[in-house]
């Protein structure tokens, strides 16, 4: 029996391995001399459930915790309902856009999530907002209702969340895809620490230099590719955003670079500001920190700060670099490459992305909740830990852990079946010799 379920795991991860290598491996899928496939496009969450947000809360459609939602955004205001109960937990609703790609952006647009009350008022600290840079790429804010800390939010009863997408005249203003996701952070335990930290270890990162692995990321939040502690390689392409995921527990720091290397030239010189964008978000899409620099085509590279340790204490901090790294889970990087790149590089060769992340900090045990976190997308468990060791995206994980479990009930069928049989033989030679024994005499 040991000798069965010891194969199952092994083909297990030997599927999950040819899964990696098929997806991870830039330029696999490409023969030699032929141009490249189209960048692919956004992937959008499975069973994403369709809404209709009303421009005034009158008729707004209900938004329940642990759903994903898609919807479109013109410029202006769409609102949704939310029911919410009075038991001190918090609830996030973020909203991720995504622009055609090469639509017209300004730094003055993007969008804005506000979580209400009926009266009309604003849930204090509790508004996200996030604004473009200098390409479309998808971009994510969110809002919250601090259930413990905000007087005019923590009773039962209906709330409003808002999404406004600001636009300038000159921008694009055709409706966007909008994604809606609600998350539901337990209510806090005796004990729980409410005072913002004094002081944290910051600085920058201790990068590690070691070979790089192959991992191709996704093209959003729902199939980024994970990632743990290493150096990572993979291509772009001007205008393309590539996405990946971290799990980051309590207590623990990530320390991040990106480096663009040498693409092939179409001009003599080139300089492309925003050529290289790095923004990392929380697991709950909210940004904590972004930082882009140009490329020349020769070289360009970006180092972020340090988080801060993870700890539910962080979101009492004023310091906006501390305040959103405040819960356990998957943190998500963003890296885009300019589409002004593409001005004097050729776009059909990719040009080489490495990734450098660091994990410092030793996990440390979550602070007291009321409940479970997993339910509500947050926390570190184990399957995180194995899907950031076998750089696994969120469906990946889920489709392997499925044909595991799977493999699972059909070996352990099998074995039952087996000795099923065994037993029913011995039966029949046990009757046979019986029988044959009584008629001899």
């Amino acid at each position: 029996m040991g000798r069965v379920r010891a194969a199952v795991r092994a083909g297990a991860t030997v599927g999950a391995a040819a899964l990696v290598m098929a997806a991870g491996v830039p330029g696999a899928a490409r023969a030699a001399g032929t141009a490249p496939p189209p960048a692919p496009s956004y992937r959008a969450a499975d069973g994403a459930k369709a809404v209709e947000g009303k421009p005034s809360t009158a008729d707004a459609p209900l938004l329940e915790a642990g759903s994903i939602y898609k919807d479109t955004l013109a410029p202006g205001e769409r609102v949704y309902r939310l029911v919410l109960e009075k038991d001190e937990s918090n609830v996030y609703v973020s909203a991720v856009v995504r622009p055609a790609p090469g639509a017209k952006v300004s730094s003055s647009d993007g969008i804005e999530v506000e979580i209400m009350t009926t009266a009309g008022r604003s849930c204090p600290a509790g508004t996200g907002r996030a604004s473009f840079g200098y390409d479309s790429a998808p971009i994510g804010a969110a809002g919250v209702r601090w259930g413990a800390e905000d007087e005019d939010c923590a009773p039962a009863g209906v709330y409003y969340a808002k999404v406004t997408r600001t636009s300038a005249k000159a921008s694009d203003q055709s409706p966007w895809p909008l994604e809606l996701r609600v998350q539901r952070e337990p209510g806090r335990g005796a004990g729980v620490p409410t005072t913002a930290p004094s002081t944290w270890p910051s600085g920058a990162p201790s990068l590690p230099g070691s070979e790089a692995v192959a991992r191709t990321g996704g093209t959003g939040f729902n199939d980024a590719r994970a990632l743990g502690a290493g150096v990572w390689r993979d291509e772009m392409r001007p205008g393309q955003t590539r996405y990946y995921r971290v799990p980051l527990d309590w207590g623990q720091q990530l320390g991040l670079s990106a480096e663009l290397a040498a693409a092939k030239m179409t001009k003599p010189y080139g300089s492309a500001s925003g050529g290289l964008t790095v923004s990392l978000y929380t697991p709950y899409r909210s940004l904590v920190s972004d930082k882009d620099t140009s490329y020349d085509g020769k070289q360009a590279g970006i180092t972020l700060e340090k988080t801060p340790p993870v700890a539910y204490e962080n979101r009492f901090s004023s310091d906006r670099a501390v305040q959103p790294v405040s819960i356990a889970g998957w943190y998500y990087v963003a890296v885009t490459m300019g589409g002004k790149v593409a001005e004097f590089t050729e776009d059909a060769t990719p040009v080489p992305l490495t990734l450098r992340t660091e994990l410092s900090g030793t996990p440390a045990n979550a602070p007291a909740y009321k409940e479970g976190l997993a339910a509500g997308g947050f926390g570190v468990g184990a399957e995180d830990r194995a899907a950031a060791r076998d750089g696994l995206t969120a469906p990946e994980a889920a489709d392997a852990a499925e044909k595991g479990s799977v493999m699972r009930v059909v070996a352990g069928a099998g074995f039952g079946t087996g000795t099923l049989l065994l037993l029913v033989l011995g039966g029949w030679i046990l009757l046979a010799r019986r029988g044959g024994g009584a008629t001899a005499g």
